[in-house]
């Protein structure tokens, strides 16, 4: 096999590698004989390390010092108690030694050097979320030739043989630490996403950590003031109760010395356990509406639904499910390896070991810049299919101005402080009159979901490329999932307050426009044409007072109607005078 490519699923829980052979994309399996690796890793007190199953057995002895779920880390700014967990080490470094260990398994298996990868990452990944795993790549010395969507990849593995000409899928993703709903339609070879909504903080470590509080509470303890040594312990059962209510309509949280002393006991049902559920499985569902919306799609149309992720072996989740789209789920796919197999399929074509087909993805959320008035103004739109680029000339807002800040952001609501800053660049330029500097923006997002921002001073020619060396917000990934239904939640007032910030932006500049206008010409008008403009301008400014959005709007309208007569007569002036004087 000549330079491969292998795919990776770097999950929240557990992690897969896999590479196309013969045409087969295959999964490869540890000595253990696992192609399942748990996205764990111990740290010793003297430094050495322990990944993947061996880093689990450590839980029993050593929990405190066993990292899981790094990936909820990846790409965000830290708290004290988050940098503590890791021991010194960066959430890239951690991924990097997970990926380094998947490594190692396929150099083993293939007899080769590995050194490139494609690497799947959750749809709702961020840009700073999706370099922050690029980085982990390099740090384990790959070369990370995509970035490709985890529900994308599922529905790639799913689709090889099983849909027709034409079909539209719902990927029900539902993982360790993360979710996401993706609708794609596949028509002959190739894969487009219509719609994706998820949440980057909700997976089965989040059903686990309900029942562990749950259970704690019972025995009469306080979750917070537990040690993390005994969280661990109680998380630990929590996930095997979980695990065992999958197949059985009872079982027993045990943890006997829990505290070196006392010991706890409890039946929990099935029925129990799923009214715990309910609200984690309700903020799926909401997804798959909102999804099913942005592709303006009934549940009816949708021809297959699958079922991806450990968590969604969980009978109450696959039952809101197929409420929810009206037909019974497909889970022909392994839940754990669908992901790690599309990514190898990816892998496979890019390599040519496979047959080739087009795969386009959408960016999750909107990209823009802020302009004047405090607005956003988008580039390139939620769901466009990626790669793609987007551009818009800028001019400056001010006399004599010397540079214009370009504040990019990413978000769905109107005003730019509600969406995230991804980074800034000043471009420089020579002091001209308003409206006279010319600035092109540029975004250039690739198929890895990566944005590159270009400003360009046109008049010059110089170019600045904007680089964010780290582009995590300091926001919960929570707000990632969140940002598409408070647009929804606040498109009035959003709408409200964009409506009146460019009408009065309008009216600021058209106000003393008129007053410039009138003391050149206003001889030129009637006194009925003066006292129209009069009234226009009183109108304008009570409406600028009253802060009446749609009020000012109008009124601005029409004091433009107002002195388009006089305009017209000071543009023929001016014709005249650059002209001699002909026809005066």
């Amino acid at each position: 096999m000549n330079d491969p490519i292998v795919g990776i699923d770097l999950g929240t829980t557990n992690s897969a590698i896999g590479v196309v052979d013969s045409g087969f994309p295959l999964l490869l399996a540890d000595e253990e004989g696992k192609r399942i690796m748990p996205s764990a890793v111990w740290i010793g007190e003297d430094g050495s390390v322990e990944i993947g199953r061996k880093a689990l057995r450590r839980r029993g002895a050593d929990g405190a010092r066993v990292i899981t779920s790094v990936k909820r880390l990846m790409g965000r700014e830290l708290d004290t108690r988050e940098k503590q967990s890791l021991f010194g080490k960066s959430p890239e470094e951690i991924s990097a030694l997970i990926l380094g260990e998947l490594k190692r398994v396929a150099e083993w298996r293939l007899g080769q050097p590995i050194r490139k990868a494609v690497i799947t990452v959750p749809a709702y990944f961020h840009d700073g979320q999706r370099q922050a795993t690029k980085r982990a790549g390099e740090l384990a010395g790959l070369e990370v030739v995509r970035i490709i969507n985890e529900p994308t990849a599922a529905a790639l593995c799913y689709g090889l043989d099983q849909l027709g000409e034409r079909s539209r899928v719902a990927v029900y993703d539902l993982g360790g630490g993360t979710f996401d709903l993706s609708i794609l339609e596949m028509q002959e070879g190739v894969f487009q996403v219509l719609a994706t909504h998820g949440d980057t903080r909700l997976g089965g470590d989040d059903l686990d950590l309900a029942m562990a509080t749950a259970m704690a509470r019972r025995a009469g303890l306080d979750w917070q003031a537990l040690p993390q040594e005994q969280r661990v312990r109680w998380q630990v059962e929590a996930e095997r109760v979980k695990c065992a209510l999958s197949s059985s309509e009872r079982e027993t949280f045990a943890l006997p010395f829990y505290d070196g002393v006392n010991s706890f006991s409890a039946d929990v049902t099935r029925e129990q356990w799923q009214e715990w559920m309910q609200p984690w499985i309700a903020k799926t569902i909401a997804c798959c509406h909102k999804a099913l919306n942005d592709a303006q799609l009934l549940p009816q149309e949708i021809n297959a639904v699958v079922l991806v992720g450990g968590s969604t072996r969980i009978p109450a989740v696959r039952a809101a499910v197929e409420q929810c789209f009206g037909r019974v789920a497909d889970v022909s796919q392994h839940p754990d390896e669908a992901i790690a197999l599309g990514a190898t399929i990816q892998a496979g074509m890019l390599s040519g070991a496979m047959k080739q087909m087009v795969l386009l993805d959408v960016t999750p959320l909107s990209l823009g810049i802020e302009t004047l008035g405090g607005l956003m103004n988008v580039l390139i739109p939620r769901n466009t299919t990626i790669p793609c680029k987007a551009g818009e000339t800028f001019t400056n807002a001010v006399a004599g101005q010397k540079a214009m800040r370009i504040r990019v952001l990413q978000g769905e609501r109107e005003m730019a402080r509600d969406n995230w800053e991804l980074g800034q660049v000043d471009v420089p330029f020579e002091p001209a009159a308003k409206g006279q500097a010319r600035i092109g923006v540029q975004f250039r997002l690739d198929e890895n979901g990566i944005l590159e921002v270009l400003a360009r001073d046109v008049s010059t020619g110089i170019d600045r490329i904007l680089v964010i060396e780290n582009s995590a917000v300091d926001v919960s990934d929570e707000k990632v999932g969140q940002m598409v239904s408070e647009s929804v939640e606040h498109a009035f007032e959003d709408m409200a307050e964009r409506v009146w910030t460019e009408a009065k932006l309008k009216a600021e500049e058209l106000l003393p426009a008129v007053e410039g206008a009138l003391s050149i010409g206003s001889e030129w008008l009637s006194e009925e044409e003066l006292q129209t403009i009069e009234a226009a301008r009183a109108d304008v400014r009570h409406a600028l007072e009253g802060k009446e959005a749609h009020r000012l709007k109008q009124a601005v309208q029409e004091l433009d109607r107002a002195t388009e007569a006089l305009a017209a007569k000071i543009v023929e002036y001016a014709m005249e005078q650059a002209t001699g004087g002909l026809g005066s």
